[in-house]
């Protein structure tokens, strides 16, 4: 007699299963999946020249796919060619992340992908509508492996002809781009090699596959379909623009700070030395080459790579950092509360106050993980702080451009650096998401008067 209800109940709970994890939290177990994964393919015979322990290959598998570069063993040395496929493939997905992935295979497979997974998805793509979902994950697939191929062949091709990588010149080529493009810091070649000061072609193919890579697949996208500047959005334009003047603005800086540092670009001639600063001006915003050694380098020049760091890339790319659209939102809303104005204009936008808070809150928690994460290291180890400084920078902006010190540290201070990375690539705030749980009040409040400044 009650049998049937039960049966029904059980059906209908069946037919709409109730998932538990919001999208932050699946993206965040997604990527320690990946990194578990990771961990173990390094762990197995074959993939390093000598044994490393658990936690080595944790540390080397969550710097691959958060895309960041910092290692406590040298990967150049340290992995086989099977091992650094590995990195490579970590790289990929992280760089792309595994949404993109997921969402294509559903696209791939002739099925309709569910609520949660649209949900997922438009986290992940920072969209608005689920009708475009498909269509960004295969265009986010389409210009990745265009791009890559393109600078692939390019830098195979000559390196091949001048033989300046030796070895595997064609392993290297493919190593080294989808390092650049996916904004990962690990590298082939010493920082004194003469790959980055002397080859200009090699340089121009590096810093534009970071460039690009950077900037973000909504602004690649505009840039393919609309193929006129006063056809760009907003967005496409101010991100171009902010990200041009970045990279000439740290260049000429760099230049002029170490054009007399004898450690890094005084013993250079002219040529070397402007190759050489715009490579690590254009690396210092996520990527994390690095041209020459960063400890070597004035503290003025470390202040201007730390605030690169912080700032990164576009939204919905490889890089990481607070995002340049949202240091852009930042000035604009500073210049209008200067200028007395009620409504914050960019291009003839208006920008809306929920996204003006959303960029303070983004940059207000970034700050304080990263104060957070000097004072520990600095509790743990006894280090300069400029080193600390550049490290806990480097790693929540997933950079990789790491002070040196990184294998120096404690074990403490090495999990802490492990953790900054996996947040650095999810993002300060879905870290937040994941940790709060979202209460609303009906409550409203009579409003007061609050001093600030």
């Amino acid at each position: 007699m009650f049998r049937l209800p039960r049966l029904s109940q059980r059906a209908h709970n069946y037919k709409q299963p109730h998932v538990p994890a919001s999208p932050p939290k699946i993206l965040a177990m997604g990527f320690v999946a990946f990194i578990v994964l990771g961990a173990v393919l390094l762990k197995l015979p074959g993939a390093t020249t000598t044994p490393i322990s658990w936690f080595e290959a944790i540390f080397a598998a969550t710097s691959a796919v958060t895309v960041t570069g910092l290692s406590i063993f040298d990967v150049a040395h340290g992995l086989t060619a099977w091992g650094k496929v590995v990195i490579i493939l970590l790289v990929q997905i992280g760089g792309l992340g595994f949404v993109t992935f997921t969402v294509l295979a559903a696209t791939t497979l002739g099925r309709r992908i569910t609520l949660g997974q649209q949900a997922l998805a438009m986290e992940a793509f920072n969209q608005t509508n689920v009708n475009t979902l498909q269509q960004t994950a295969l265009a986010v697939i389409k210009y990745t492996i265009t791009i890559q191929l393109i600078a692939f062949v390019l830098l195979s091709f000559w390196w091949s002809y001048t033989g300046e990588s030796s070895g595997y010149p064609i392993f290297r080529a493919l190593f080294h781009v989808s390092m650049a493009f996916n904004n990962a810091g690990f590298m082939l070649f010493a920082p004194e090699s003469t790959i980055f000061r002397q080859d200009a072609v090699a340089v121009l193919i590096t810093t534009l596959a970071i460039i690009i890579g950077g900037i973000g697949f909504p602004v690649l996208q505009d840039l393919f379909n609309q193929r006129r500047w006063s056809r760009f959005s907003v967005y496409t334009k101010v991100v171009l623009i902010a990200t041009l003047v970045m990279n000439i603005a740290g260049f000429l800086i760099l230049w002029g700070v170490e054009a007399s540092n004898p450690l890094t670009l005084k013993e250079l001639p002219w040529w070397q030395q402007g190759l050489a600063a715009w490579l690590q001006a254009v690396s210092s915003r996520t990527a994390g080459f690095k041209a020459f050694d960063v400890e070597h380098m004035r503290n003025a020049s470390i202040m201007l790579l730390v605030f690169y760091m912080l700032v990164g890339g576009g939204s919905f790319s490889t890089a990481s950092g607070i995002k340049i659209n949202t240091l852009i939102v930042l000035l604009v809303a500073v210049r209008a509360y200067l200028r007395q104005q009620a409504n914050i204009v960019l291009m003839h936008r208006s920008i809306s106050a929920s996204t003006v808070q959303k960029a303070l809150a983004l940059v207000f928690v970034t700050i304080m993980w990263v104060v957070l994460g000097i004072f520990l290291i600095a509790l743990f180890d006894d280090m300069p702080f400029r080193s600390i400084l550049f490290e806990v920078v480097a790693a929540i902006s997933t950079t990789g451009m790491g002070d040196g010190i990184t294998a120096q540290l404690s074990w403490p201070s090495q999990t802490l650096i492990l953790l900054y990375m996996y947040i650095g690539r999810l993002g300060p705030l879905t870290i937040v998401y994941v940790l709060a749980t979202r209460r609303s009040s009906r409550i409203a409040y009579p409003e007061t008067h609050f001093q600030v400044g």
